[in-house]
């Protein structure tokens, strides 16, 4: 199936939420009268997400002098979260922050690669302009239309279990956590050693409480001491990938912005972008701190610890990931860490 024919597809199921947007009278805004929708598919006002997009529209007003507007949508007021990104993909959202999908390009799990890098300096590097993932994402978000603008990330996710942990591959085995049903969250945690358990977010708790899984995997520690403090008692850092919203725009808006526009646009997201890797970070410590409150261990993995686990999961991972972002991009990859 083309990009043209699921555009197509795609803009039509979406229709309930172009309604909500006509309603607005936003919909069919001139391109020239130069107001700007942004909206995001997780977060709602007051939220960190809502706030992001609160800044990032407040930003593009003061960086324009208010020569371009920005209408702000937060969480389920367009619609669902496919149905959002589809807005996006057809222009009837111009800018957004979302979380990955890869419904229109498989490539875009690039983000999801395990152990492309395991510390915030990295990443930065990595994901800010002129880093190597930000050219590699604005090729594949290019190819479909929209245009990378920046990572909004949350942090490097963790194995959270209950009575003991396992910081080795062959502790591991007597632990089975729940991953999410996702490439390649499964594969990652089983290269870890894990047994692995597809389980419904709402029913994890019920199912940790009754032993059917020992724990939870590939969330930052924010998910578990939030929701399951109580009845999980260990969370290793293991930092096997890193969890980021991205900061996007659809490319035809983009080119009816002047070109001092588009400076004050993408300066604006850099900033969001910037200060949400300070504030994720901060926010990481506080959550950590907050787990061993409540008595919990936390580990970190030593360095030879977490170069096994590295050397591992590539060696069991990345050959599939190959199969997904093609041979090109994986290359890329490979350059960038050295394997």
């Amino acid at each position: 199936m083309t990009i043209r024919t699921m555009l197509a597809t795609r803009t039509i199921l979406a229709g309930a939420a172009l309604l909500a947007l006509a309603a607005t009278g936003l919909a069919a805004a001139p391109a020239r009268a130069v107001t700007l929708k942004l909206a995001t598919d997780s977060g709602a006002k007051g939220s960190d997400a809502g706030n992001a997009i609160e800044a990032w529209a407040e930003k593009i007003r003061a960086g324009t002098k208010g020569e371009v507007d920005v209408q702000v949508f937060y969480q389920n007021e367009l619609g669902g979260q496919q149905e959002v990104f589809d807005l996006l993909m057809a222009g009837d959202v111009d800018l957004m922050l979302n979380w990955p999908m890869t419904s229109y390009d498989q490539r875009i799990s690039l983000i999801y690669t395990p152990y492309m890098f395991t510390d915030w300096p990295e990443a930065l590097k990595a994901y800010g302009p002129g880093g190597w993932l930000h050219a590699a994402l604005g090729d594949i978000y290019g190819d479909i239309g929209l245009r990378f603008l920046g990572a909004w990330p949350e942090g490097f996710n963790g194995i959270a279990t209950r009575g003991g942990h396992a910081t080795t591959i062959e502790a591991a085995k007597a632990f089975k956590v729940r991953v999410p049903p996702v490439s390649p969250f499964t594969e990652t945690v089983a290269a870890m050693g894990y047994q692995t358990a597809t389980v419904d977010w709402g029913e994890l708790y019920s199912a940790i409480q009754t032993g059917v899984v020992d724990g939870e995997a590939a969330n930052v520690i924010f998910y578990d001491v939030t929701y399951f403090g109580d009845v999980l008692t260990d969370y290793v850092h293991t930092r096997q990938q890193f969890l980021t919203g991205i900061l996007t725009a659809n490319e035809e808006s983009w080119q009816e912005l002047t070109p001092a526009q588009q400076t004050v646009v993408a300066e604006a997201a850099r900033q969001v972008m910037v200060a949400q890797f300070d504030a994720a970070k901060a926010a990481d410590e506080g959550h950590v701190a907050a787990w061993k409150k409540l008595g919990h261990a936390y580990v970190e993995p030593s360095a030879e610890e977490l170069a096994a686990l590295t050397k591992a999961v590539r060696a069991a991972v990345w050959p599939g990931m190959e199969k997904v972002l093609g041979p090109e991009l994986m290359a890329r990859v490979r350059a960038q860490t050295g394997n």
